[in-house]
């Protein structure tokens, strides 16, 4: 089975999650992408990151019903200490022996990659989906820095091709908060949880 791996925040999971997940299923021919909240993202330490259950009841509300190649991981949520992918991808291969995995990002993450803890491992374990808008950093060019760091990087690259979105998880969050409207950019399971549960409320 072909599966792909799209870790992040989800604080809150939005439209342009949903696409990237979809673009990288069909570009890849992928059977299931797994959806990964952070439960301790280490990279935003600080930053008022909102409860790890809300964000991952989120993401299971923003795929439930619409996508069902999607499923939820709580895997890092139930982990205690800091979210590391690398200990993601392993434990996620350790309970689905055999299959092929993509590990799903953007530009911007991919030049960070030589900062993660063990990129080495992330690489080993898993190709790279590198979502591409096709306005980034050159275009088609990879990110100096990283490929200096991994100097066969291209060799476990696939493109994914999407389409640019402007979307942003810290603007829906102020919107959220004044009141301002977020359809169609939020899924209407997650604006529906959001009103629920009072959540980004000022």
């Amino acid at each position: 089975m072909r599966i792909g791996v799209l870790g992040g925040t989800f604080d809150p999971p939005h439209l342009a999650h949903l696409v990237l997940a979809a673009a990288a299923r069909r570009a890849l021919g992928l059977e299931r992408v797994v959806l990964v909240p952070a439960g301790d993202p280490w990279r935003k330490a600080g930053s008022g990151v909102s409860p790890a259950a809300d964000r991952l009841a989120l993401t299971r509300a923003a795929v439930e019903g619409s996508s069902p190649w999607a499923e939820v991981s709580e895997i890092e949520v139930r982990r205690p200490g800091p979210s590391y992918t690398a200990e993601t991808l392993e434990e996620l291969q350790a309970e689905a022996a055999g299959n092929e995995w993509w590990f799903i990002l953007g530009w911007d993450a991919l030049a960070d990659l030589p900062d993660w803890q063990r990129p080495e491992r992330i690489i080993e374990l898993a190709r790279l989906a590198l979502a591409e808008r096709g306005d980034e950093a050159g275009g088609s060019a990879l990110p100096p820095a990283t490929v200096e760091a991994f100097p066969d990087l291209a060799e476990r690259v696939d493109r994914v091709p999407i389409p640019r979105l402007d979307v942003s998880a810290s603007e829906l969050r102020r919107r959220l908060r004044d009141g301002e409207p977020t359809a169609p950019l939020l899924p209407r399971g997650v604006r529906e949880l959001i009103a629920e549960r009072g959540l980004y409320r000022a």
